[in-house]
């Protein structure tokens, strides 16, 4: 950079300084000639209210109080060092970035730079307060002077790089949805439903609006493009004041991100300050920012104009051609050749050292100093913005996690309503084996005790694995929406087990009014009633004992690998195979988890309790008869007394079960 620029830059930098100090002295006068005066409009047309309002009006910056949504977002950070884990083990830390500062001013479309491994996500995040669990931060993050805090997932939008939505939902419900956990509790049905048409406009998504998402393997589902500006209308829901966006132009053609940038253009334009990581861009793209920093190897090697970057890498022997693409160029440099790893890394230390004692570093770091030592220096609320806000209340949360849960389930026919058509299936096939065996002979014993055992492991096992990849397959959008405060841990997981539950109700019942009467068991009110219910508990303590395994483990194999072997354990004390008084005592605690003996001794007390006529043709000593039902509990070591006993055992093994899924996911959140 020339000496003449050099001093064109402190000249600014003077001149800023001195505007501050007088619109200090003069920030409490009255309002000057020429300002504007609401008056009311005659129009009937509801209005959106000013805090979920899009325009943004930006006057000087004050420094008498905080107030990033009237005075625009100005972000600094000094001497930034960012370390995490490797291995994740905790006991090794690299440091990814480097003693970087910088800042970025309302109004501003900064570009952030650099090789693969630079350090870009990581600083973004690092800036959004969005940094992974165990990353260790040093240095000084103030965003209008105060330190960034939880308070940024509320004033801030985060746009990452792989896009993660609900497939099933259309773009209408998902927007609807994380309105209602974004946006003040106070915002209306009217001013809520104009926020998302006016999204839906400026994004281009308003004839998309019924469209299911979908996965990709759906016949309509949303383009690439559309997703990404979904993904932006989600985050401009609270209007930010600042927005993150992680390579936002990833997958997309050039007329898609054409357009993607030219929207962020505008609402940098509005007073917006919009930072997005970005890889590659045309050189059409990249003439659209104001400011670009160039990172290597997690140190700054240019902040400023992209013009202003070309001098300076052209100061320091880095020319570069005409008709090339000037990003290209930049991140060429920068970049470490195969091969030659040394000395492309010597080669970009050099640039870094060289911009850190230029007159554009210069420049940067009398903004940051003045922003943190007015924060030291200055006596002003914080929390006065902070308490202007009226978040979503905690049962609002839940029940829209809730409803869209249950809508979830309702349209993947994979999840609910193949389960009933199996399910219904599969009664009719057992009724029909077991039809007009179940008598009360000596052969019928063996068939009640045998339909009894099929019925509990029918509504065992297949729910059991169907929910292993329940909370893994969205494992991923749960961590995204939790570390941006939509929700707690315990209301997603309650959520999503209310959701399950009417299923888990309505399925066993309609099994056993079909199995029940086809196979011909005792026809009393009571056996039926408790054989109902023992059904109905045994499903749902299976889908818990799923459910916990679901959370326990990263993956589906990995919970089989446990739950395979635990399966056999419950399948063995279940009571038929095996007298539960004879277990050995290593598994003799065993049989209080397992909610298949609970059931069968119920259900087994149930038909034979009272019974005592059962016939009988020849008895010998080698092969004596079942002549009551109570010799026929005898045999099992069952006792017609444990009946009630044993249903509340299963209501705790239920209970049990998802405390221990919601500790292990509440764990895996912690961690990650």
């Amino acid at each position: 950079m020339s000496d003449s620029d050099s001093k064109l830059i402190d000249v600014e930098a003077a001149e800023r300084v001195e505007r501050v100090e007088q619109h200090e002295q003069h920030e409490l006068q009255p309002m000057p000639l020429g300002s504007t005066i609401e008056v009311p409009s005659l129009d009937s047309t509801p209005k959106l209210s000013k805090r979920n309002s899009s325009e943004r009006s930006l006057p000087l910056r004050s420094y008498s109080k905080w107030s990033p949504t009237e005075q625009g977002a100005t972000l600094v950070w000094r001497d930034l060092c960012v370390y995490t884990n490797v291995g994740g083990s905790g006991r090794r830390m690299k440091r990814i970035i480097n003693n970087s500062t910088g800042a970025i001013q309302p109004g501003t479309l900064m570009a952030l730079m650099g090789s693969s491994g630079s350090g870009k996500t990581t600083l973004m995040s690092t800036l959004a307060f969005r940094q992974p669990a165990g990353t260790v931060v040093q240095g000084d993050i103030l965003i209008n002077g105060r330190r960034i805090g939880p308070f940024m997932h509320r004033i801030s939008g985060y746009v990452y790089q792989d896009d993660l939505f609900l497939g099933t939902l259309t773009v209408l419900e998902h927007l609807n949805f994380m309105a209602h956990l974004r946006l003040d509790r106070r915002v209306s049905k009217e001013e809520r439903r104009l926020i998302i048409n006016e999204l839906l406009e400026r994004t281009g998504l308003l004839s998309a609006a019924q469209t299911r998402i979908g996965s990709g393997d759906d016949k309509k589902v949303l383009s690439g493009g559309e997703r990404k500006r979904l993904a932006f209308a989600v985050e401009l829901l609270n209007n930010p004041v600042i927005l993150f966006c992680d390579e936002p132009t990833t997958g997309l053609d050039s007329y898609s991100a054409q357009q993607l940038v030219a929207t962020l253009y505008e609402l940098a334009q509005k007073g917006t300050t919009i930072l997005c990581t970005i890889h590659q861009p045309s050189s059409q793209l990249f003439d659209n920012f104001n400011n670009v920093m160039l990172l290597a190897d997690g140190r700054v090697a240019f902040t400023g104009s992209p013009q202003h970057a070309l001098s300076f890498f052209a100061n320091h022997g880095y020319y570069c051609p005409e008709a090339y693409n000037p990003a290209d160029f930049l991140i060429g440099v920068l970049a470490t050749d195969p091969g030659y790893e040394q000395a492309s890394q010597r080669s970009a230390q050099h640039l870094c050292d060289q911009f850190a004692v230029s007159s554009a570093a210069k420049q940067r770091d009398m903004l940051v100093n003045l922003e943190i030592h007015m924060a030291q220096s200055g006596n002003f609320p914080f929390d006065t913005e902070m308490e202007t806000f009226r978040g979503v209340a905690w049962y609002k949360r839940f029940h829209v996690v809730w409803l869209r849960a249950s809508l979830t389930l309702l349209r993947d026919p994979t999840i609910q309503w193949l389960r009933f058509v199996q399910k219904i299936a599969m009664a009719f096939i057992i009724g029909a084996c077991f039809a007009g065996t179940t008598e009360p002979s000596q052969l019928g014993v063996q068939a009640v005790q045998g339909a009894l055992f099929i019925m509990i492991s029918e509504n065992t096992y297949h729910p059991m694995y169907s929910v292993l990849n329940l909370f893994p397959q969205g494992f991923p959008l749960f961590m995204r929406e939790t570390r941006s405060g939509l929700y707690s841990t315990g209301q997603y997981y309650a959520a999503n087990i209310l959701a399950l539950l009417p299923g888990m109700i309505i399925e066993p019942l309609m099994f056993v009014v079909i199995c029940y009467w086809l196979t011909g068991l005792r026809s009393t009110f009571y056996a039926f009633g408790v054989t109902a219910m023992c059904v109905v508990l045994v499903m749902n303590v299976a889908t818990a004992c799923g459910c916990f395994f679901s959370t326990a483990f990263n993956s589906v194999p990995l919970a089989m690998a446990y739950l395979v072997p635990l399966d056999y354990i419950f399948m063995i004390t279940s009571g038929i195979f095996i007298q539960v008084n004879s277990l050995p005592v290593a598994f003799w605690w065993t049989q209080f988890l397992s909610w298949m003996l609970y059931a069968n001794e119920a259900m087994t007390a149930a038909q034979w309790s009272g019974v005592q006529n059962i016939t009988c043709f020849q008895e010998s000593a080698d092969l004596p008869c079942f002549h009551t039902g109570q010799d026929v509990l005898d045999k099992y070591s069952f006792n017609e007394s444990n009946v009630y006993r044993n249903l509340l055992a299963m209501v705790g093994l239920y209970f049990g079960f998802h405390l221990l899924g919601y500790y292990c996911l509440w764990r895996r959140a912690r961690k990650l």
